[in-house]
C-alpha cells in the first residue's frame, strides 16, 4: 500500500495495459542465474543506417539529449524516437508487433515485461556486448528467460521508508529495522504531531499487490514454486497479508487515504509522517514544500524493516530490448551499448533523476553526495524481480483487492491468500 507518485504510478501502469497478453512459448524462467544469449557479437565500428526507437513518456524524453555524444560519435545513424503515453505504451507496442510494425529498438519494464521475453519477438542479448554483473542483479534476471537474456536494464527504482526525520528526533525515535517495531514507530511519530503513522492508498490495486509480494518474500515466502506452480496461499502470503493490515488496525494508517497525488503534500503538511515509496520523492519534496533546504531539514530514508526472511523489496524501472523483426539489429545494440555505460546512467539522472540499473554509475558524485538516496542503493542490492510469467500482472491485481479487504477488516487473511491461490491456478502462469 505504498504511496506512488506520477512516477511510479506511470511506469507501472504500462502493464496493466497488455490484458490479452501475447501468445509466447515458453515464459517461465528456468532459474535465476544471470544468462548469457547466443547471438553475434557486436562489434565497435561506427554504427550506420536507421534505427527507430519507441519509448513511454518520462525517463525517455530526456534521452536524445543525453545520447548527443553517442550521435556525434555515429554521424551515419539516424535515429528516428517515438514517445507514447505511458497508459497507452504497451497496447500500442503490443499492437505493433503483432502486425510486423514494431520499431528496431523499445523501452520494457522490468516488472511487467514477461509477455516480450521470447525469440519470436525480442533478439537475445549478444555475448559480450555488456557485462551482466555490472547491473543490479534483479534487474538483470527481469529479462532472463531459460538462461537467455531479451533486455539490458537501463534505469533502477525499489522502495525504500522515507519518514519526517524532525517528527522522529522528538519523539526521540529511529527507523525501524524488523516488523515489529514498525507500528510502534509509526504511533510515536504520531505522538510527535503526526495526524497519521503512515500515508497509504489502498484504492490501487496492481500496487498493493506488489507489496504483498514484497512482504510475502520477507517472510520468507516465493510466489512461484522451483516447479513453476503458484505458491500464494501459504504462511507466508497469510503473514504478510496480516503484516499489512497491522498498519490500518493500529490507526497508523487511515484506510480511507491519502491518495497517491495527495501522498507528497499530505507527508509535507505532517498529515503523515512516513511514506513507503520510490527514490523520486527525494528530488520533488522541495517543490511540494514551496522551499528549498526543507527536504533536507524534515527527511530521512531507511530500507525497508526485515520480517522474518529479512527485508528484500521489489526491482523495478526501464529497460531496452531489440525487436526480432528490426532491421537494424547491429546498430540498435550500440545504441544501447551505449546507454548502458555508467558515464551515460550518470548523465541521465542528471537530466531526469533516473537513477542507474549500473551499480558502479552510483559512486558519481552526482549520485553518491545525495545521502537520502544510500538507503535505496541499500535496498536495490536486496532485491528480487517478480515473477517473470505473463498472467503476473493479473494475479498482483487480485493480490491488492485481496489485501485491501485485508485491511478494511471485511476478510481473514487466511481467506485472502486462498481466494489469490484459487484465483492464480485458474489462470495458470501463461507458459508453454
Amino acid at each position: 500500500m505504498s504511496n506512488i507518485s506520477r512516477r511510479g504510478a506511470l511506469r507501472l501502469t504500462g502493464g496493466i495495459a497488455v490484458l490479452g497478453t501475447l501468445a509466447l512459448a515458453g515464459c517461465g524462467r528456468g532459474d535465476d542465474t544471470a544468462a548469457t544469449a547466443s547471438a553475434k557479437p557486436i562489434d565497435n565500428s561506427p554504427a550506420t543506417g536507421t534505427v527507430t526507437v519507441w519509448a513511454a513518456q518520462g525517463d525517455a524524453d530526456v534521452l536524445e539529449k543525453v545520447i548527443k555524444p553517442f550521435k556525434a560519435a555515429n554521424p551515419d545513424l539516424e535515429l528516428k524516437f517515438t514517445l507514447i503515453p505511458n497508459a497507452e505504451y504497451y497496447t500500442k507496442l503490443q499492437s505493433a508487433i503483432a502486425a510486423g510494425k514494431g520499431p528496431d529498438v523499445a523501452q520494457f519494464f522490468p516488472e511487467s515485461q514477461a509477455q516480450f521475453l521470447d525469440p519470436s519477438i525480442l533478439r537475445p542479448v549478444p555475448d559480450g556486448l555488456v557485462d551482466p554483473d555490472s547491473f543490479f542483479k534483479s534487474l538483470w534476471d527481469a529479462g532472463v528467460v531459460k538462461d537467455i537474456a531479451y533486455t539490458v536494464p537501463w534505469y533502477a527504482y525499489t522502495y525504500a521508508l522515507v519518514y519526517r526525520s524532525d517528527l522522529a528526533e522528538k519523539a526521540d525515535v529511529k527507523a525501524p529495522t524488523r516488523w515489529d517495531e514498525v507500528v510502534p514507530f509509526f504511533k510515536a511519530l504520531q505522538g510527535a504531531g503526526a495526524a497519521r503513522g503512515l500515508g497509504a492508498d489502498i484504492g490501487w490495486d496492481i500496487f498493493n499487490g506488489q507489496d504483498v509480494a514484497m512482504y510475502a518474500w520477507q517472510a520468507g515466502g516465493s510466489l512461484l514454486s522451483a516447479g513453476g506452480k503458484w505458491t500464494l496461499d501459504t504462511p507466508a502470503t497469510v503473514d504478510a497479508l496480516k503484516y499489512n493490515a497491522s498498519f490500518f488496525t493500529s490507526g497508523a494508517a487511515d484506510p480511507g487515504g491519502p491518495t497517491f497525488l495527495d501522498a507528497q503534500p499530505f507527508f509535507v503538511a505532517g498529515k503523515t509522517a512516513t511514506m513507503i515509496t520510490g527514490p523520486w520523492v527525494v528530488g520533488q519534496l522541495d517543490t511540494v514544500a514551496k522551499k528549498d533546504g526543507w527536504t533536507a531539514s524534515h527527511v530521512a530514508t531507511a530500507p525497508l524493516p526485515a520480517g522474518p526472511s529479512g527485508s528484500a523489496s521489489f526491482s523495478a524501472g526501464g529497460s531496452w530490448g531489440v525487436l526480432a523483426g528490426g532491421g537494424n539489429e547491429d546498430a540498435s545494440w550500440k545504441l544501447i551499448r551505449h546507454i548502458s555505460e555508467p558515464s551515460t546512467q550518470v548523465a541521465q539522472y542528471k537530466a531526469y533523476s533516473s537513477l542507474p540499473a549500473v551499480v558502479s554509475a552510483w559512486d558519481d558524485p552526482a549520485i553518491a553526495d545525495q545521502p537520502l538516496l544510500d538507503a535505496f542503493l541499500t535496498q536495490m542490492k536486496n532485491t528480487r524481480a517478480f515473477p517473470q510469467v505473463s498472467t503476473w500482472q493479473q494475479v498482483a491485481t487480485r493480490l491488492g483487492k485481496e489485501m485491501e479487504a485485508v485491511a478494511k477488516g471485511t476478510r481473514s487473511a487466511e481467506r485472502a491468500a486462498a481466494n489469490v491461490q484459487s484465483y492464480a491456478e485458474s489462470l495458470g502462469t501463461g507458459t508453454g
